[in-house]
């Protein structure tokens, strides 16, 4: 057969990990899922596209780090199940990076889908179920509130900008301020990764 009769080459869709694990994006297997590829990756991806002040990216590692205190204080009775849903929030952007919403938005569903894949296959390989509305919603509300305060702190977004966008947060409790103060703070990315990865084995072990 001659080369231009061959047929086309498939287009490469994974993604080959340090751990030696080969991750499919497009059908990802539990199975070649990490918790060190995890937190490797993704204290490594800076959120807000890396326009935060300080000497060092704002991590999505610590912004998860952050969502997971945020919804612990909102919900003290959380169990590690629940507070691992938290933590893993955001755990397919170690593959795919984070995107900012109005770039999601003008994409349309093609990144989320990929990105529920990916969830569902780490969710698989922790043994996490599908989170309830309940716990789904929670998820949600932490990780607006971690925006506007990475927003207003970090991003150089006024309090009334960022008002308008992740709505103004409720007023944490005073037992959870000095850690969700810590978060704040842009930490060095081996610092970030492991941090992540203590507070999953933490978490991990009560499930």
């Amino acid at each position: 057969m001659s080369a231009t009769a061959r047929s086309p080459k498939a287009a490469r869709a994974w993604q080959r990990m340090l751990s030696g694990r080969r991750l499919d994006l497009l059908d990802p297997s539990a199975l070649d899922v990490e918790i060190a590829d995890i937190a490797h990756g993704l204290a490594r991806v800076a959120r807000w596209n890396g326009q935060t002040a300080g000497p060092h990216v704002f991590s999505v590692a610590q912004h998860s780090l952050l969502v997971e205190a945020i919804g612990g204080a909102l919900n003290p009775a959380l169990q590690a199940p629940e507070r691992l849903e938290l933590l893993l929030h955001d755990a397919p952007e170690y593959v795919i990076g984070d995107i900012i919403s109005p770039l999601k938005n003008a994409i349309g569903d093609a990144y989320r889908s990929v990105e529920r894949r990916l969830l569902g296959a780490i969710r698989q390989r922790v043994g996490l179920p599908a989170p309830p509305p309940a716990l789904a919603r929670l998820v949600k509300r932490a990780d607006r509130i971690a925006a506007f305060l990475e927003a207003t702190r970090l991003a150089g977004f006024s309090a009334p900008e960022a008002d308008a966008i992740f709505g103004r947060p409720p007023v944490l409790p005073e037992s959870v301020r000095p850690e969700i103060e810590a978060l704040l703070v842009p930490r060095p990315t081996a610092e970030a990764e492991s941090w992540y990865l203590a507070r999953f084995a933490a978490l991990h072990a009560d499930t």
